[in-house]
This record gives C-alpha cells, structure tokens and sequence, in this order.
C-alpha cells in the first residue's frame, strides 16, 4: 500500500520521546511515559488537546501482560473532552499508517500517534514467541533471539555477510567486539538491541495547518508497508523482499536520501535492509544509534519517522527515509520518506 494520486499533503510536525531506561518502575499501560510525551508536543506546538481530531496507538497486550492494556493508556490523554481513537497491535509506525489513511481521506487535519512499551516487565525474547506460528514453530520454544540467531548464521554460511560486517555495524573497536562470547551464536551483545522501556509520539496535520504548527514540516511524501511469509522456512532469511517491495512504492525508485533511520534490533537486519531498500553510499544510517542503541517495543519504529522528521523540522536534512518492522526476522516492512517543503 502506498501513497494516493490525489489527496491532502501530510506532514509531521511534531515528535516526542521518552527517556531511553533499561527498567521503570511505574504500571505497563505507558501513562507514566505518555504524559510527559503529549505535554512537550502541546507545548512545543502551542495547541491542546482540543486541536487533535484523530488519536491512533500501537502496543502490545502480551508485552503489557492485561487484556485490553492500550485502554489504560487512553488514562494520559485524559477523558474531557470526548476524543475519536484507534489502535494497532504492532508497532505504532502502523498506528501512524492508520492515522494517515484518516488524513489522506479527509477525516481529519491532526492526528496525534502515540506507541509505547515497558519490556523489563518480562522476559522479551520469550514473549516475542507469540509472533511465531503457533502449531509448528512456537511450540518448538525458540525465542526472538535465536530465530535473529538462525538468521544471521544463514547470512554467513551463504557468504552474505561476515561477523566484521555486523561489528562494523554496531560501531567500536572491532577487535574487541569480535573477542566478545556468543550470546546466541553467532550473535554478540554488541548484535543485539538492548531491553528499553519507552514511548513515542508523533503529530500529524494536514497542508496549511502544518504550515501553521511548525516552521518546516517533514512532508511524508511515500508511505507503503508490505509483508512476507511468516514461516521461517518459506522465505529466504538472508533477504528482505517485502522491505524492497514498499521501498520502490514509496521511494518511486528515487534512492538519494541525506538520512536512513533503519528500524534493525539485530546488526545484520541493518545490512539486509539497507541492500534491500537500495541505500546508496552517501546516505547517512541511524545518525540516531537506531534500535541497536535503544529499542522501545512498540514505539522503536515510530521513533525511525520521529528522528527522521526532526532532521528535515531541524534543518539539518531534506530528504530522508525511515523503516519500522514488526514479526520475526524482518516479517514486515514499513517505509516512509520525507522531505521538506523546498529541497
């Protein structure tokens, strides 16, 4: 899916984060972490609540560990005035995909999107279990982990990749990295994104209002998400077709970009994506430290679109990219790019 002929520009206009932390102490519906994230983006914006026409989310119950947890979480939005809301049960890069169709529709001028989530509450690699095929895969009880693991051994048995790559990658002296121990080989630490807790948001609006709300909007000028197959064996680790397929949808085949925030939480996933979407060497990767550096179940993607708009809002990039994935090895693949008002 991808961008329309005809419609409504959009653009980010506002992103918020909250702070990147190994474990927090507060509840698992993200309201201590939302809140802050809405007041900067009011402030910044100089708009209330009042302003947002559309509220979308992206989270997970299994993560959170209730039913329904993404309910609790409408707590930090706060219950006067009544709003109009949805959710997604992934990442919320969707939840900013969803937002968009109700902006490019006609639905709405603002959207606010919002994703969060606490993973120190549980044991992640165990809980992304739940992704897998629950007759034949899930029941074997391998992990996030190992399944990036089989990945990863795929890339270097074919000659697709070296450990010195994926060090490389991950940044430092590659001559320490490679003496450290497997984690889940041939994976290291250095390969694995770490456990965070934290939330994201993002407001969108809609041609002249986001003229009117930010100096100069990041206009999301490709949008597109594609999936592939979700049995491990059915598709060729190693690659990433779908990441191709919404890339060339919402790139229109133009791959020069100042900026690629890449959505990879294991150090090969980045090289995989970045031969996948086409990336030429001129392109700055995760400039942010990307998942690697901080991996906010359910938000890490958003925050992709989130630190690649605040480029072009900063002035300090034109035209960029940004990737979310959600489900094992790179299952699903979002792309949007972004540019600014006069490249």
């Amino acid at each position: 899916m991808t961008t329309a002929a005809h419609g409504p520009e959009i653009a980010v206009v506002g992103f918020a984060h909250a702070p990147h932390v190994p474990e927090t102490h507060g509840t698992t519906n993200g309201v201590e972490m939302l809140v802050p994230c809405f007041q900067q983006l009011y402030a910044d914006l100089g708009i209330t609540k009042s302003d947002i026409d559309f509220w979308c989310s992206g989270s997970s119950d299994y993560l959170a560990g209730r039913a329904f947890s993404f309910i609790s979480a409408i707590d930090a939005i706060g219950a006067v005035p009544p709003i109009n809301e949805s959710h997604v049960e992934m990442d919320a890069a969707w939840a900013l995909y969803e937002a968009w169709v109700k902006l490019r529709s006609g639905q709405a001028q603002t959207a606010l999107v919002y994703g969060f989530g606490k993973s120190s509450a549980g044991t992640l690699r165990q809980v992304l279990t739940m992704q897998l095929d629950p007759y034949l895969v899930g029941p074997l009880g391998i992990d996030a982990v190992s399944v990036a693991g089989l990945q990863a051994r795929a890339g270097l048995d074919s000659g697709r990749w070296t450990e010195q790559d994926m060090a490389t990658v991950a940044g430092g002296d590659l001559e320490s990295l490679l003496a450290a121990p497997y984690v889940a080989d041939p994976l290291r630490a250095h390969d694995i994104a770490p456990i965070t807790d934290g939330a994201a948001a993002i407001v969108l609006a809609v041609g002249d209002r986001a003229r009117e709300l930010c100096e100069r909007p990041a206009w999301i000028t490709g949008i597109a998400h594609n999936i592939d197959a979700q049995a491990l064996g059915g598709r060729d680790l190693t690659r990433s077709p779908s990441t191709t397929a919404a890339a060339a949808a919402a790139t229109g085949g133009n791959s020069d970009f100042d900026i690629a925030e890449l959505h990879a939480p294991f150090s090969h996933q980045q090289l995989i994506l970045a031969e996948a979407i086409g990336l030429s060497a001129n392109t700055v990767i995760n400039p942010s430290g990307g998942a690697l550096a901080a991996n906010p179940m359910f938000s890490a993607g958003l925050e992709r679109i989130g630190r690649a708009a605040e480029a072009i809002m900063s002035g300090t990039a034109n035209r960029t990219l940004a990737h979310a994935t959600s489900g094992p090895a790179l299952q699903q693949n979002l792309v949007a790019v972004l540019e600014s008002e006069t490249r």
